[in-house]
C-alpha cells in the first residue's frame, strides 16, 4: 500500500479521530490557552506543596484564610457622610521603635512649659545651626551654584540612591588624600550629616552589642541607637583646657559586643575596633597652633568611617546633604558594612538631587577666605563668651580650638541638675 493511501486511511479512521485521550489532550490544551492564570496558579499551588517546613505552610493556610474571611468595610460616597462612631476604634499604641527614641535635648527644649520674656528675643543655644543670628552667611560661590542647579532642570528627577556619580568624584576630588585616598564607589550621600551617621550605626550594629560615644557630646549618638536596640556606652571626655579621651576608661568599656567607636575630631583613640568619624566640623579649627587632621589619616591599620557634610563648614545645614566615606584599608573589613550602607541607603531614594547638583561647584569654587573669615569670627565669639562665663562663679567653660560650641561644667550644688539650670536662665531673663 502506498504511503499516501496510508495518510488518507489515518486521517479518516473512526479510531484515531475518535480516540478518546487525543480528544482529552486537545480539551486540556484549548483550556490552557483560555485560562493563563489558573495554570499559574497551579504552578504557585505546586511550588507551594513542595515546602518543607510544615509551620510555613500552616502559617501561610492561616493567612489564607484570614484572607478570604476579612470583611472589608464598606465604602460610600455621599455629600452628607456620616460622621464615624469612635467608639468602634480602639486607641492605636506606637511602635516600639518611636517609643525608644528619644532626643533629650529637644526633649528639654520642645517641652519647656516656662514662658519666654516677650521684650528678648531668645538666642537658642540648643543648636548649631550657623544661620540663626544671619552674622554667618554662605558664600557667594554657594548661592550661584544652587541657583545654576536650579536654572539647568538636569537635577529636577529621582537619582541613585547612593548618590550621583558627579557628586562623589567631587567629594573625591575635594577630601582624597596620599595618607587616606578613596575613591567614588567608597561614598554614600545621605540627607545630611545625622543620616549619614544613622545609616553607619544601623550597617555595623546589631540589636544587643553596643558602639562607644563621647560624654558629654551629641546627644543623637544614643537616640540613633537605642531604638534600634544598640546600647550606646559612653567614654569620659576630661574636663580640662584639652577636654581629651579618657583612654583608660574608653578602654575598660570595650567587650566581644562592641562594634564601633564613635568619635568627634579632632580626637585620636587607638585600638582594633573600628571608628565611625563625625567630621561636620572638619576644617572649623581656629586655636592658635592648632591643625585639623582628618581621623582616616591617622592611621592605616584602622577601618574608618567617616560621616561629613556641607552644613556646617559651607554654613547650609538645612539644606540637608552628607556623605558617609568607607575608609577600608584593612583587607575588605568593612566590605559587608558597605554593602549594608548601601542597602539603607535606598530606603529613601537618595537625598536631595537638587543640592547634589550644585556640590561640585561649591566643593570647587567657596574661596579660602570664606573658611578664613568664618574660622576669624567663630574665635572672636569663643574668646568673648569664654572670659564672661569665666567670671561666673559655679561655671567652669572649657576654651574651645574648634567649631562653633562650647562645652561649660557646672556646679550641680549651685545650681541642681541640667534642666533646672535651663529653667533658672530662662527665668531669669524674664525680668
Amino acid at each position: 500500500m502506498h504511503t499516501n493511501s496510508i495518510e488518507k486511511l489515518t486521517a479518516s479512521s473512526p479510531s484515531v479521530s475518535n480516540n478518546p485521550l487525543m480528544e482529552q489532550e486537545k480539551q486540556l490544551k484549548r483550556k490552557r490557552q483560555r485560562r493563563p492564570q489558573q495554570r499559574d496558579l497551579c504552578k504557585t499551588f505546586a511550588a507551594l506543596a513542595t515546602l518543607q517546613d510544615n509551620q510555613l505552610k500552616s502559617n501561610y493556610r492561616k493567612a489564607s484564610a484570614a484572607a478570604l474571611h476579612m470583611k472589608m468595610p464598606k465604602l460610600t460616597v455621599s455629600s452628607q457622610t456620616k460622621p464615624t462612631n469612635n467608639n468602634q476604634w480602639k486607641p492605636m499604641t506606637a511602635s516600639i521603635h518611636a517609643q525608644t527614641t528619644v532626643n533629650p535635648i529637644r526633649r528639654v527644649t520642645d517641652c519647656m512649659s516656662v514662658p519666654a520674656n516677650p521684650d528678648k528675643e531668645p538666642i537658642r543655644l540648643n543648636l548649631g545651626d550657623p544661620t540663626l543670628t544671619g552674622c554667618l552667611p554662605p558664600s557667594e560661590a554657594t548661592i550661584n551654584a544652587i541657583k545654576n542647579a536650579v536654572d539647568s532642570h538636569k537635577f529636577d528627577g529621582y537619582g541613585p540612591a547612593v548618590g550621583t556619580l558627579s557628586a562623589r568624584a567631587a567629594i573625591v576630588e575635594k577630601f582624597s588624600t596620599p595618607e587616606a585616598p578613596f575613591t567614588a564607589d567608597d561614598v554614600v550621600l545621605a540627607s545630611g550629616c545625622s543620616h549619614a551617621l544613622e545609616m553607619a550605626i544601623v550597617a555595623i550594629a546589631d540589636p544587643g552589642q553596643n558602639i562607644l560615644v563621647p560624654r558629654p557630646g551629641f546627644p543623637l549618638y544614643s537616640t540613633l541607637c537605642q531604638p534600634n536596640g544598640i546600647e550606646s556606652r559612653q567614654y569620659r571626655l576630661e574636663m580640662d583646657d584639652k577636654g581629651l579621651i579618657d583612654l583608660a576608661h574608653l578602654e575598660s568599656l570595650i567587650d566581644s559586643q562592641t562594634r564601633a567607636i564613635i568619635v568627634n575630631n579632632p580626637s585620636n583613640p587607638t585600638g582594633v575596633i573600628p571608628i565611625i568619624a563625625d567630621e561636620i566640623y572638619g576644617d572649623l579649627v581656629y586655636a592658635e597652633g592648632a591643625r585639623f587632621h582628618p581621623m582616616a589619616t591617622l592611621s592605616p591599620h584602622v577601618p574608618i568611617i567617616t560621616c561629613d557634610g556641607i552644613g556646617k563648614r559651607y554654613l547650609v545645614p538645612g539644606w540637608r546633604l552628607g556623605w558617609l566615606i568607607i575608609h577600608d584599608r584593612c583587607g575588605g573589613v568593612l566590605s559587608e558594612i558597605k554593602k549594608g550602607i548601601v542597602a539603607l541607603s535606598q530606603k529613601i531614594v537618595g537625598p536631595c538631587a537638587l543640592i547634589q547638583g550644585a556640590l561640585p561647584s561649591i566643593l570647587r569654587d567657596t574661596p579660602s577666605e570664606f573658611f578664613d573669615n568664618t574660622k576669624k569670627l567663630l574665635a572672636s565669639n569663643a574668646s568673648i563668651v569664654y572670659d564672661k562665663l569665666s567670671r561666673v562663679p559655679g561655671l567652669r567653660p572649657l576654651k574651645p580650638q574648634g567649631a562653633m560650641y562650647m562645652m561649660v561644667g557646672f556646679d550641680p550644688s549651685l545650681f541642681g541638675d541640667e534642666t533646672k539650670f535651663v529653667r533658672g536662665l530662662i527665668s531669669e531673663e524674664r525680668h
